[in-house]
């Protein structure tokens, strides 16, 4: 099945869901971020979700489906500043895991990004053993820079961005 997604701008109230998210490590597998134990609570999620709000630097975005407005997922252009950013993305509900959903929301923020915030270059860190990431990725224009720990250093420039792929 195709799911069409849209990007809206992440509100405190997602924290009812994202702290779920949080707490399950399946979703947390390739990255360096993971729950601490006891876990997250909702209550700190949401203390972290509006810090994060009201940085002005970041821009943190809900990855819904179009057909139910379900929130499925997180993707966020973070620390601003030079014509550059940092890019993270999940998709925090597995069963839309492998459906072209964290293409489809990579390649609209990455618009976003290069129209609209008239950024220079987006770099992102991705685990070396996320074979799915890698290829969304490379496909939309990411180079390899270096790599750090289990974690492969990867650079998109406005210029080598391929939104057709």
């Amino acid at each position: 099945m195709n799911h069409t997604v849209y990007l809206r701008p992440l509100k405190v109230e997602d924290a009812e869901t994202s702290y779920q998210w949080r707490n399950n490590p399946e979703i947390w597998v390739y990255t360096e971020f993971k729950p601490g134990n006891p876990g997250i609570t909702m209550e700190k999620e949401t203390a972290w979700l509006q810090a994060k709000l009201e940085k002005e630097t970041d821009k943190r975005f809900a990855i819904c489906l179009e057909d139910t407005a379900q929130y499925i997922g997180n993707v966020q252009l973070i620390d601003l500043k030079d014509g550059q950013a940092e890019f993270h993305m999940f998709i925090g509900e597995p069963q839309f895991w492998g459906k072209g959903i964290g293409k489809a929301a990579t390649k609209l923020i990455l618009g976003q990004a290069f129209s609209e915030l008239n950024l220079d270059s987006i770099f992102l860190f991705a685990h070396e053993d996320n074979i799915a990431g890698h290829s969304i990725y490379k496909k939309m224009g990411f180079v390899p820079l270096s790599k750090h720990g289990n974690q492969v250093k990867m650079l998109l420039t406005k210029e080598n961005f391929t939104p057709g792929n």
